[in-house]
């Protein structure tokens, strides 16, 4: 399977992963590392850890989470350890529709991809 396959297959897990409520699936997708990066709304947050408690802190129950949708607008491999991902997220709830862009970097780990830096606004 080639790198764009695989990391489109990541998001797909990603995204259902998250429409069952289940954001520790989720994280699944990202590098388990205190160097992850993730820039949301909030600022900045260092680590696998910090990123897991702040979605756990603004998503508090499935009715918080909506359905997550996202549209992929570009994949690009940077040499043959690196992509960049650029796309638009929408969470679907009861109340309102949030919706922004993310630029995602992932690295290769031996035959997986994992996001280390995600910039969500």
């Amino acid at each position: 399977m080639k790198a764009e396959e695989k990391i489109r297959t990541v998001l797909a897990e990603q995204q259902e992963c998250w429409n069952k409520g289940d954001i520790d699936c989720f994280m699944q997708g990202y590098w388990n590392s205190d160097s992850l990066r993730f820039i949301g709304k909030s600022g900045v947050n260092y680590g696998w850890q910090a990123t897991l408690d702040s979605y756990k802190k603004s998503y508090p129950d499935k009715a918080a989470m909506g359905k997550l949708e996202f549209d992929i607008l570009n994949v690009e491999l940077v040499g043959t350890e690196n992509c960049l991902v650029t796309g638009k997220w929408k969470l679907i709830r009861e109340a309102d529709e949030p919706n922004g862009l993310f630029t995602l970097i992932w690295k290769r780990f031996g035959d997986e991809w994992k996001i280390i830096y995600d910039h969500s606004s």
